[in-house]
């Protein structure tokens, strides 16, 4: 220890050096606050990752149950479409038929339910994105490439075509 002896007119003293060299309160309090800022930031920054994180992974099981739910959706689809060719074929009477009508609105019901909705497309313009052409017919008095008949219908899920429908599509010989 190398304390130093301070002579004044008061009197004489040792300086400690040990004491000289720590940093004031101020200097102190000053690292402390730098070190509480830091600390904020990283604190802010493991929030926000942990925001992003959360929305990511609601984004991620969104898209996954409306992957389940559309492939369940087409999986109902070829049911729907054999009860309607059951009702086309009026084989087995009346009560068949009225059977088959019931279980076919039930179905229309649950499809309505979960969003569904049948593709009108029936003298509209072909469009591809919303009808598939499985072959063509001579119009009568119908503009080229105007749907004629649907043969199997489609299906929208809100905004995006769940099943495209198939179609006789109008087209003149050349």
């Amino acid at each position: 220890m190398s304390d130093e002896l301070l002579k004044t007119e008061a009197g004489e003293a040792f300086i400690d050096e040990a004491a000289a060299e720590q940093p004031s309160l101020e200097e102190q309090l000053a690292a402390a606050n730098a070190r509480a800022d830091e600390n904020y930031g990283k604190f802010l920054l493991a929030v926000a990752d942990f925001d992003n994180f959360k929305k990511r992974m609601q984004r991620d099981l969104d898209a996954m149950v409306s992957s389940r739910r559309r492939m369940l959706l087409e999986r109902i689809l070829p049911v729907l479409d054999n009860l309607e060719r059951a009702l086309e074929s009026n084989a087995g009477g009346d009560s068949l038929r009225g059977g088959v009508e019931q279980t076919l609105r039930g179905f229309e019901a649950v499809l309505a339910g979960e969003g569904v909705k049948a593709l009108d497309v029936t003298g509209q313009p072909f469009d591809p994105r919303v009808a598939e052409a499985i072959g063509t017919a001579e119009p009568d008095g119908v503009a080229d490439d105007t749907v004629l008949r649907v043969a199997q219908k489609g299906y929208k899920l809100g905004d995006e075509v769940l099943r495209p429908a198939k179609v006789i599509v109008a087209k003149r010989s050349a």
